[in-house]
């Protein structure tokens, strides 16, 4: 009884790690964004524009890694459950 009942409570554990590990690239692509808009952008007296552009890529790219990554963790658990009560 109570070994099920610690294995019970470190499956809840997981299931909560993997859920922050997967939203982690959706936190790191709003950083990105959020730092191009704090860094801004600006001319520099030879007329060429300076700005963090490589930054707006990146948040693209971590935002729907995350989230794919998200939508695969909780279809998987989803799958899971279905399979534990069949």
């Amino acid at each position: 009884m109570v070994l099920e009942n610690k294995l019970t409570l470190m499956e809840e554990y997981i299931m909560k790690i993997k859920y922050v590990i997967a939203s982690t690239p959706i936190l790191l692509g709003v950083i990105c964004f959020l730092a191009k808009a704090i860094i801004g952008s600006n001319v520099a007296a030879d007329g060429t524009l300076e700005e963090p552009f490589f930054l707006i890529p990146i948040g693209f790219l971590l935002f729907f890694l995350g989230i794919v990554s998200l939508a695969g963790v909780a279809l998987i658990s989803m799958f899971k459950k279905t399979q534990v009560l069949n």
